[in-house]
């Protein structure tokens, strides 16, 4: 099981660099399929953490460099995710710790029909 204190962590202008790079990473919204239609990180997909399983269908590749949100940094729904994810298997897990909240103050983009 995966200590939350050791889960890797990622910054707004980190993930924008990675996004923009060569190799993107997946990204991850974890909460509800309805807060990600209303507005989501461009580029990103929905896992809700209780449908973590549906990451076995849409991830094949275990060592992907894969980045999970929420929508702030009280949100438990990303780390909980990424420990759901390292209990799968996966082994290059992060947190955007900030969330949605941490990427608008930083400046970028939300895409969805209440951004």
């Amino acid at each position: 099981m995966t200590d939350l204190a050791t889960l890797q962590r990622v910054d707004a202008e980190t993930l924008h660099r990675k996004m923009t790079g060569e190799h993107a990473p997946i990204i991850i919204n974890a909460l509800d399929h309805d807060a990600f239609i209303a507005k989501h990180i461009p580029g990103s997909i929905n896992i809700p953490t209780e449908d973590a399983e549906i990451a076995k269908q849409v991830i094949p590749f275990r060592d992907a460099e894969i980045v999970v949100y929420c929508a702030n940094a009280d949100c438990t729904a990303s780390p909980e995710l990424a420990q759901k994810l390292e209990e799968m298997g996966y082994t290059n897990v992060s947190d955007f710790e900030e969330g949605l909240s941490g990427w608008r103050k930083a400046g970028y983009e939300l895409i969805g029909n209440e951004a």
